[in-house]
């Protein structure tokens, strides 16, 4: 793991968390259990504290960071998706952070929020639970439903069980040169937002 200690803080890794060696985790940070932290990630506690309660995951490409002196808190099962910034802002107990979504300083997301991929929270928003956001600006569009959160609660459960299963299987290896003749393909485990609504 790509762990650094940085001014004498030294992050907080729970076991049963995976952190992906082409990951960066500096500083201030403590992670609890079962977190996922994808390769490319960067979570940089060097100015302010980083927390991520237990279940959270931090997608392939993402930041997480601050001004100097705030200190921000991920809460349980926030699931943040790849390529977002949250850039000083706190996350409410399972939300959905879409891909390359951007949260800027002093923002507060509420508990089971979903903001949709491409959406840019600006500095000081507040977003009341189970609301549904998009856009450049974000915007409010309506609430969450159900069905939605559970959807979105099925899909985060998966990425709960990822660092069990990387600790018993990620390795690194030589490529194959040719596909076998018994290539198997993985599982359907989990559908689309528009898939599940369909039932």
């Amino acid at each position: 793991m790509a762990i650094y200690s940085f001014k004498n803080f030294t992050p907080v890794v729970h076991q049963s968390s995976f952190v992906h060696p082409l990951a960066a985790v500096t500083g201030n940070v403590i992670i609890g259990k079962n977190c996922y932290i994808g390769p490319g990630a960067a979570i940089r506690g060097d100015w302010g504290q980083i927390i991520l309660e237990d279940g959270v995951n931090v997608q392939e490409n993402c930041t997480i960071h601050m001004f100097p002196g705030k200190s921000i808190t991920l809460q349980e099962s926030a699931h943040v998706g790849h390529g977002a910034i949250i850039h000083g802002a706190n996350l409410g107990r399972n939300c959905l952070i879409g891909m390359n979504t951007v949260i800027m300083d002093d923002s507060e997301i509420g508990d089971e929020c979903i903001i949709g991929a491409m959406s840019f929270v600006k500095a000081e928003t507040k977003i009341p639970y189970r609301s549904l956001v998009v856009g450049n600006p974000a915007k409010i569009i309506r609430g969450v439903t159900d069905k939605m959160i559970a959807w979105k609660t099925k899909g985060t459960e998966l990425y709960q069980q990822l660092p069990s299963d990387c600790h018993e299987s990620l390795k690194e290896v030589e490529p194959l040169r040719e596909v076998p003749e018994n290539m198997k393909v993985q599982d359907e485990v989990y559908q689309t937002l528009r898939e599940t609504f369909k039932k």
